[in-house]
C-alpha cells in the first residue's frame, strides 16, 4: 500500500492579469475530444479569459468550450522526475462538476505530443490516473486536457501526487527562506507578506530570514506590519553592515544552520515577485531527489511578465562564462509559443548552477561545501553552483518553479561600479574550476573586454577592471577583511572618470554639436563575422591615435542610445551623450588619447602578467577555498558569537 505526497498543485493567478494568463492556461492547443466520449464542439475558443477563474484552484470551462492545461506552470515536467527522483510514476487528481471530457496528454523530448487516455465527466466527478514515468529518460511532460459539453465543466482542483510508502519514512524537510535585502523595503516587504498569504507554504516554511543592509529599512516600511501579521513568530529580521549579496545570503545559511530545524535554505532576491506554488513544488523535488540536489527557479521578465528571460545556465569552460543552457534560449515569449508550441522546452535541461534569485540549497550541501565565497556580488552563485556539482551535488533548474525579476538585459552592469566584481569574481572562480591550462580562452577574452571599454571611451570601467584583476594577484587572504570596504573603494575609482559622472537629462550638458564635413557616420550596426570585428577593432584603435579635435571636449558631438552605445559605433567617436541601459540618465563619453594610452598598457601588463601566474594563483586560491567558505571565517567576518 501507498498514500500519495502531492508534489504539485494545479493553481492559477488571481490578479486578473491578462500578461501571466498564459502560463497558466492555454485555449490555442486544446484538441478535440475522443468521439465515443463527447461529439465534438461547434468551436474552441483562443483564449482564456481571467472571469473563468473561480478561484485559486478553481477554473471555468464554457459550454462548447475547451482549455488545456498543458502550460508551463500547470504541466508536470515528467523527465526531471524521472531522472533526479526515485518516484516511478505520478499520480493525477481531477475533481470537477459538470459536463465534458478530461484528456491527458504527454510529450517527447522532441516537443511531440500523444493522448495518453480519455475520460468522460458527469456531475460531480474525481478521477485519479495513475501515470508512468519510464519513457522520460530526457524530456518530455504530462498535462491534461478539459472539453465543456452542452454546459459549463468546472475544475474544482487537481493535483500531481507521488506515492509513498505507507510503512516507510515520508519524504520530509522543512525551509528557511533567506532574503538579503539592501534600501528596497517596498519591494521587500511586498514579497514577506506574498509568502506569508500563501496557503500553500503554511506547512513548508519554518522562518522567514530578512538580512537587511540598507539605511531604508524593511521594518520602516508602511507594507511591513501586514507582512509581520501574516508570517507571526516565523519572520525575524537581521541587520548588518552591506556585505552585498554573498555576506547576506552566508548569514541566512548559517542562521539556518545553527538553528538546526529546516532541511533546506531558500535563497530570494528581495525585489522578485514569486509564485508561491513553485516554491512549495521546489521543496517537494528535493524532498524526494536520490541525493542531496540544488533547486533552482526559472526567472520570468517583470516587465512583459510573460517572457521567460532564464531557463537554465551553465558555464562555458573554455571561455568560462555564461550562457544559457543547450537548446534553451533568453527572452521566450510564453503568450506567444506556449509549452505545447515550444519544442526545446520538452528537452530536459542540464545546469551548471542556478541564480540565486530563487535558489534551495539542502543544508546537507552547505556542511559539504561550505557557504558563499566572499565575493560581494556577481559569479557567488555560479561559483557555489560548480563547487557543488565537483562534490556530487548536482543543480536541477525545475520547471514550474519561477519568481518575476528584472533581467539583467534591461541593465548593464558591466559599465558601472559593478564591472570590478564581474571581472574579479569571474577570474577567481576559473582559478579555482577551470579544468583548462591558464583557464583556456578567458584571460585572452577578458584583455578584449578591457580593451572594447577603451575604445568606447570608457576608461572607468577599463580602470576597474584592471584594478579588479591587479586584486586577484594579491591572492585570497583579502577577500574576507575587505569584504565591507571595497566597494566604498571602487566607487572612489570609478568617480573620477567621466563615464561615471551620470545627469538626469541631456539639457544638463551641452547641446549636441556634430562635426561638419564628416565622410560618413559611425556605423551603429554590429560588425559582420571575425574578420569584420577585427577590422572594426583596428580601425578604432587607429582612430585612437589622432589628435582629439577641441570641439568634442568643448560639446558631445553625438546623442546614442543606449542599445546603440556598442564599442564598434563609439571606437569611432570624439565624444558622445550615451543614455544609461535602465533609462535613468546620460553620460558625456570623452576621447582621451592619454587615459587610453595608459589604459591599454595597464591591462596590457596586468593580463599578462595573471596569465604567467595562473599556475601559482590557481594552487593558492584553491588550497584557501575551505577557510574562505567555511563557517569559522564567515563569522568573523559577519561579528557572529560562535553557538
Amino acid at each position: 500500500m501507498s498514500a500519495l505526497d502531492v508534489v504539485a498543485r494545479v493553481v492559477l493567478p488571481l490578479d486578473g492579469d491578462l500578461d501571466v494568463l498564459p502560463l497558466y492556461v492555454d485555449g490555442r492547443h486544446v484538441q478535440e475530444p475522443v468521439a465515443a466520449y463527447e461529439p465534438p464542439p461547434p468551436s474552441l475558443p483562443s483564449d482564456q479569459h481571467p472571469d473563468q477563474v473561480l478561484g485559486r484552484r478553481s477554473y471555468r470551462v464554457p459550454a462548447g468550450g475547451g482549455t488545456s492545461f498543458g502550460t508551463y506552470l500547470n504541466a508536470f515536467p515528467a523527465s526531471y522526475w524521472r531522472r533526479w527522483t526515485g518516484v516511478r510514476e505520478v499520480v493525477l487528481r481531477v475533481r470537477t462538476s459538470g459536463r465534458g471530457v478530461l484528456m491527458v496528454y504527454r510529450s517527447s523530448a522532441r516537443g511531440a505530443s500523444a493522448r495518453v487516455t480519455s475520460r468522460r465527466l458527469e456531475g460531480d466527478a474525481t478521477h485519479e490516473l495513475r501515470l508512468p514515468l519510464d519513457t522520460f529518460a530526457d524530456g518530455g511532460w504530462y498535462w491534461f486536457d478539459l472539453v465543456a459539453g452542452d454546459e459549463d465543466l468546472v475544475l474544482e482542483q487537481a493535483d500531481w501526487a507521488a506515492p509513498v510508502d505507507d510503512d516507510g519514512p515520508r519524504p520530509a524537510g522543512g525551509t528557511t527562506v533567506g532574503i538579503t535585502t539592501f534600501d528596497r523595503p517596498s519591494s521587500c516587504a511586498a514579497l514577506l507578506a506574498q509568502l506569508g498569504a500563501a496557503d500553500e507554504l503554511a506547512d513548508v516554511l519554518d522562518e522567514v530570514l530578512v538580512v537587511d543592509q540598507g539605511t531604508r529599512t524593511v521594518e520602516a516600511d508602511p507594507g511591513f506590519e501586514e507582512a509581520q501579521r501574516l508570517l507571526g513568530d516565523r519572520l525575524r529580521v537581521i541587520r548588518q553592515p552591506n556585505l552585498g549579496g554573498s555576506g547576506g545570503f552566508s548569514r541566512a545559511m548559517l542562521e539556518t544552520l545553527d538553528a538546526g530545524r529546516s532541511e533546506h535554505v531558500l535563497l530570494l532576491d528581495d525585489d522578485v515577485v514569486c509564485e508561491p506554488e513553485g516554491i512549495a513544488r521546489a521543496v517537494a523535488f528535493a524532498r524526494h531527489c536520490r541525493r542531496p540536489t540544488v533547486v533552482g527557479g526559472h526567472m520570468f521578465s517583470m516587465h512583459e511578465r510573460s517572457v521567460l528571460h532564464a531557463v537554465a545556465e551553465v558555464v562555458r569552460p573554455w571561455q568560462f562564462r555564461w550562457a544559457p543552457a543547450g537548446p534553451s534560449v533568453h527572452d521566450h515569449d510564453l503568450a506567444r509559443r506556449t509549452l505545447r508550441g515550444t519544442p526545446w522546452l520538452h528537452r530536459r535541461l542540464h545546469a551548471d548552477y542556478t541564480g540565486w534569485w530563487m535558489c534551495l540549497v539542502p543544508v546537507t550541501v552547505l556542511r559539504d561545501v561550505g557557504l558563499s565565497l566572499p565575493f560581494f556580488i556577481k559569479w557567488d552563485d555560479a561559483e557555489f553552483g560548480l563547487r557543488a556539482g565537483a562534490a556530487g551535488h548536482p543543480t536541477v533548474s525545475l520547471p514550474g518553479a519561477a519568481v518575476w525579476h528584472v533581467p539583467w538585459t534591461d541593465k548593464d552592469d558591466s559599465t558601472d561600479w559593478q564591472a570590478y566584481f564581474h571581472a574579479r569574481n569571474r577570474i577567481i572562480a576559473a582559478l579555482l574550476h577551470s579544468r583548462y591550462d591558464r583557464g583556456g580562452r578567458l584571460v585572452r577574452e577578458s584583455l578584449l573586454v578591457s580593451v572594447k571599454h577603451v575604445l568606447a571611451m570608457q576608461y572607468g570601467a577599463a580602470a576597474l577592471r584592471t584594478r579588479a584583476l591587479r586584486d586577484v594577484l594579491r591572492g585570497p587572504e583579502a577577500l574576507h577583511p575587505e569584504l565591507g570596504s571595497t566597494l566604498a573603494e571602487v566607487r572612489r575609482l570609478r568617480a573620477g572618470h567621466d563615464d561615471a559622472r551620470v545627469r538626469p537629462d541631456a539639457h544638463d550638458f551641452e547641446p549636441v554639436t556634430p562635426r561638419q564635413r564628416r565622410r560618413r557616420e559611425p556605423a551603429t550596426t554590429a560588425p559582420a563575422g571575425r574578420l569584420g570585428t577585427v577590422l572594426a577593432g583596428g580601425a578604432g584603435l587607429v582612430h585612437q591615435a589622432r589628435p582629439v579635435p577641441p570641439r568634442a571636449v568643448e560639446a558631445p558631438e553625438h546623442e546614442l542610445a543606449a542599445a546603440d552605445a556598442k564599442w564598434w559605433s563609439l571606437a569611432r567617436m570624439d565624444s558622445a551623450l550615451v543614455a544609461t541601459a535602465d533609462g535613468s540618465g546620460l553620460a558625456w563619453l570623452r576621447r582621451s588619447r592619454g587615459e587610453a594610452a595608459r589604459a591599454t598598457a595597464e591591462a596590457v601588463a596586468v593580463h599578462r602578467e595573471l596569465h604567467q601566474r595562473w599556475p601559482e594563483l590557481a594552487s593558492r586560491y584553491r588550497g584557501a577555498l575551505p577557510e574562505l567558505t567555511g563557517e569559522d571565517a564567515w563569522r568573523r567576518t559577519l561579528g557572529m558569537d560562535r553557538r
